[in-house]
């Protein structure tokens, strides 16, 4: 499931892109205008900071806009950046593969296949931009 923490950022982030008369986009505006709590969509355009996602300017026109461009940001990137893993079991992950204590042969674990299918499914869509969304 999409958290809520990931859910924001992909609307803080396709608010930035929807509204580049704004940019640089204070978090305040997109925190009233998404309704996103302001502290808790603080922490997370720190975290797309940190990642390199946005960049931000301080002062009273101060706030953020992409640091590289949107095009290039999807949805899995950022799903990563926040909550880490897109497949839903350790064993079906790219990027965070790890075996399963509990499994005894990972070639013919039915669930194993049938999550990997899941997977292979949703990531063309996943790995569309926040652009395209």
């Amino acid at each position: 499931m999409l958290s809520r923490k990931a859910k924001y950022a992909l609307k803080a982030l396709v608010y930035i892109h929807e509204h580049p008369e704004l940019v640089p986009v204070s978090t305040k505006e997109i925190s009233e205008a998404e309704k996103i709590p302001y502290k808790f969509l603080e922490a997370i355009m720190n975290t797309l900071k940190q990642s390199r996602v946005v960049k931000s300017r301080r002062g009273p026109k101060g706030g953020y806009s992409f640091a590289r461009p949107p095009e290039e940001i999807t949805v899995a990137a950022v799903m990563r950046i926040i909550d880490g893993p897109i497949a839903l079991t350790t064993c079906t992950s790219e990027n965070f593969y790890e075996t399963c204590e509990e499994c005894v042969d990972e070639k013919t674990c039915k669930v194993r296949k049938m999550f990997l299918q899941l997977r292979t499914s949703m990531l063309p869509v996943l790995e569309k931009s926040i652009v395209d969304m």
